[in-house]
């Protein structure tokens, strides 16, 4: 688990690389494990890859070379040879298993600094490796610790010695003149994942909320993912090297080297039990709102088709008429959201059945549900007020009002009491960009409602 700063490297700090010496020196440290090791192969994880929402990216081809001239150091020069045949296999595994990674969609064939940096390190010690190159997704935390556990098998059936880096900056936000400034989720951020890494708590990388994450501006925890996954039921032994924040950004330093099996670190297999204990609790509490959408997203995913509507439901859901979003989450992200401002349907139980369709199979920020993700749904469903109009954000509430923007044919609606929206500014922000228009849009309109959330 290494940084990826540019200032770090005499070229291109001139003398302020000085000021993370622990960093450099720790780095040192980890890079001369290679020469140790000597492994095969190199799997480098970099966030500053090519990436994609739903799909990861394996860099093609034979070679690859680049350079630092970004950073004013065009004179420090990396080239290295991929391991084509580990990237076969790797890809193979991947589409044997439905899983969304391979080497298409290359757009730039050369390397970044997220690479760079930590082959600077490794070759000044050994330079007998080749290269897999990897890029994040914005897929959930678990499926790039699946990633990881499919690096392992390609590497086991390969019988293939591999060394895995995990190349990522800590937070952004640990200053007021760091590069984003400075968020109290920024130290919070950094302690808690060298504490989390420097146990090698692998099944707790996942406990990171997406919103928490975002604010701190961290740029690593899906490359740590990847590599704690590569390490899956692993004996190993840890050691924390170093942990700076000199310029506004955490530098975190952890090496992980294994020394046997050890069944009791399978960490998502133990995450995925305690949601699983955690997720059967909530459905068991589930009300008639939340068991009909869940039952009509099953019998949608699985079979294509809608279910009998269930009897003694609620005289609510059958007499009345409102606007209702149902909203399906998967490990912590949304997995679709989909509803209506106005009742469009004959009652509720009905406006709830059809979202519920359309959560789980049309929205179009992403794929529809699988089969095998059912069990790991969590739903709620929001049931709407009427909606009025207000003159002033003054009349907003965050977490009370929901807001809807509209200026001629565009609209855009954001619900109340979301996480990660704290001021009534963040969601006029957010709804006006749903609905395409500006920050600076004047004269458009807003309406304010309640809503009654299901979960």
């Amino acid at each position: 688990m290494v940084p990826h700063p540019p200032i770090i490297l005499p070229e291109i700090g001139r003398g302020e690389e000085t000021k993370i010496q622990a960093t450099a020196k720790a780095y040192e440290k980890a890079a001369m494990l290679a020469a140790e090791l000597k492994p095969e192969t190199i799997v480098l994880i970099s966030p500053h890859s090519v990436m994609y929402a739903d799909y990861f990216h394996i860099s093609p081809g034979k070679t690859a070379q680049g350079d630092m001239g970004q950073f004013r150091a065009s004179h420090v020069k990396i080239k290295v040879n991929y391991d084509s045949d580990f990237v076969s296999k790797l890809a193979q595994m991947a589409d044997s298993a439905d899983f969304p990674t391979g080497t298409l969609g290359e757009r730039n064939p050369g390397l970044d600094h997220g690479t760079m940096i930590p082959l600077y390190y490794i070759n000044r010690f050994y330079t007998d490796y080749r290269l897999v190159r990897i890029g994040l997704s914005g897929l959930p935390l678990t499926d790039h610790y699946r990633l990881g556990q499919m690096i392992q098998r390609t590497a086991e059936s390969l019988n293939r010695s591999v060394m895995v880096v995990g190349s990522g900056d800590l937070s952004h936000t640990l200053l007021e003149e760091g590069p984003y400034g400075f968020t109290k989720e920024g130290p919070k951020y950094d302690e808690r994942i060298m504490d989390v890494m420097g146990r090698a708590a692998f099944d707790e990388l996942f406990d990171f909320d997406e919103v928490f994450c975002e604010k701190a501006a961290e740029c690593g925890h899906r490359s740590f993912c990847i590599m704690a996954g590569a390490l899956d039921g692993k004996r190993l032994e840890t050691e924390r090297l170093s942990h700076e924040g000199t310029f506004g950004v955490g530098y975190g330093v952890c090496t992980f080297r294994v020394t046997g099996e050890d069944s009791s670190r399978r960490c998502l297999e133990i995450w995925r039990e305690r949601q699983n204990r955690i997720l059967e609790e909530k459905r068991r509490k589930e009300d008639a709102y939340v068991t009909l959408a869940r039952a009509t997203v099953c019998s949608w995913v699985r079979d294509r088709k809608m279910p009998d509507l269930p009897a003694n439901l609620p005289d609510e859901m059958l007499q009345r008429r409102a606007g209702v979003f149902v909203s399906l989450h998967k490990d912590g992200r949304l997995r679709g959201c989909i509803g209506t401002i106005q009742p469009v349907r004959a009652n509720i139980a009905e406006e709830i059945m059809e979202n519920a369709v359309s959560a789980s199979s049309r929205d179009p920020r992403f794929s529809p549900v699988r089969t095998n993700e059912l069990d790991a749904l969590e739903i709620s469903v929001d049931v709407l007020s009427e909606p009025e109009k207000i003159s002033s954000k003054d009349d907003l509430d965050v977490k009370k009002y929901g807001v809807i923007v509209s200026k001629g044919f565009r609209r855009g609606l954001l619900l109340p009491n979301l996480d990660g929206v704290d001021t009534v500014e963040e969601q006029l922000s957010i709804a006006l960009r749903k609905a395409g228009l500006s920050e600076s849009e004047k004269n458009f309109q807003m309406e304010r409602f309640e809503v009654v959330r299901h979960v």
